[in-house]
């Protein structure tokens, strides 16, 4: 396996995040599971990474941009594929950090592709932090996503990850974290998602009626009820309303003092799908891994709105059993997602 790296640097991005993909599907069941390798593993993933911001860097000295960007890009996943393999409380989690914002910074200070911090305007005279990627041509107005980090990482986090995944694809971004849109009431949220969409409405580079939302982990249900509240939304990436159908089954079951047969088959049916009927947007369901929907209720979620013709499709992510714990293959996962977006955006 480990000759297999340099198969992974070579060529295209497209190709280096094949083999990336092809590395995360290739680590070892837990009974083979290594320590050492491990650590092997994340110190050379981590070699590449700083390899790629070098090569990035003397390109962008000889004002090769595109080639610089490709260098960058690849970087950055190989610092997501470290990061994955460090153990949550790993003490390399930091630098990983570090790396990731060091490559965003290179973006933002370079020709290559335009990368923005922005300050999106709020009704309580606050602003919201965000980063946006535009798409490319400031005439020629495109599909847009709002995209939200999961609990617990940062917008940069999720921004050093995503970059690799919507570069050529035609599609601005707004990046913005669970924090900033969370720490408010339920309704609060709300607003300040609907000033991030009035935001992306008026710019000229945005199409405003092809504007999507993308959620992970909790911020899943904070995009579920945003589009049920905004009608403006033309797809999303969202929990299909299961972390609450999660929390009634969990309140029933904590006053009846029972789980089982609680409700008869056809209520349960009719009130998991009660909340996705009133989202009028094609939405796609991310089940299991490291979110927060269980791949058993999405599967009847999405059995019920098939029966009810809902537009409702299901991605399940490929996770690997090793290290001792799952490891998810983003690579392939983020594919799927942005790849549905643009399908559902006409992009």
């Amino acid at each position: 396996m480990e000759q297999a790296f340099w198969r992974h640097v070579r060529g295209d991005l497209s190709s280096a995040r094949r083999g990336a993909a092809a590395f995360l599907d290739s680590l070892p069941v837990d009974d083979d599971y290594d320590a050492n390798r491990r650590q092997d593993w994340i110190a050379e993933w981590k070699r590449i990474g700083d390899e790629h911001y070098i090569l990035g860097d003397l390109n962008l000295k000889k004002k090769a941009f595109d080639e610089a960007a490709e260098a960058w890009l690849y970087a950055l996943t190989a610092f997501e594929i470290a990061g994955r393999l460090i153990e949550e409380d790993g003490l390399q989690s930091g630098d990983i950090s570090a790396k990731v914002e060091g490559g965003i910074r290179r973006f933002e200070s370079s020709q290559a592709q335009k990368l923005e911090r922005v300050k999106i305007p709020c009704c309580d005279q606050t602003e919201l932090p965000a980063y946006y990627l535009p798409a490319g041509n400031p005439d020629l107005p495109t599909s847009a996503v709002m995209c939200i980090s999961m609990e617990h990482e940062t917008a940069a986090t999720l921004l050093g990850r995503l970059l690799p995944a919507v570069i050529g694809r035609s599609m601005s971004v707004l990046v913005l974290s669970h924090g900033d849109v969370s720490h408010h009431s339920r309704g609060q949220s709300e607003t300040l998602l609907s000033a991030c969409l009035d935001y992306l409405a008026v710019r000229p580079d945005v199409d405003a009626n092809r504007i999507a939302i993308f959620g992970e982990g909790l911020s899943a249900a904070l995009a579920t009820e945003f589009a049920v509240s905004d009608r403006r939304l033309a797809a999303a990436v969202c929990d299909g309303g299961l972390w609450n159908w999660a929390r009634i089954l969990a309140s029933i079951g904590w006053m009846t003092r029972t789980t089982d047969g609680v409700l008869e088959q056809g209520a349960m049916s009719a009130r998991r799908s009660q909340i996705i009927r009133r989202l009028r947007c094609p939405v796609l369901v991310v089940a299991g891994g490291r979110g927060i929907v269980s791949v058993s209720e999405a599967i009847k979620l999405q059995a019920d709105c098939m029966a009810e013709c809902i537009d409702l499709e299901l991605a399940i992510p490929r996770m690997i059993r090793s290290l001792g714990g799952e490891i998810e293959n983003f690579v392939t996962s983020d594919d799927c997602i942005f790849g549905w977006l643009e399908q559902k955006l006409h992009t």
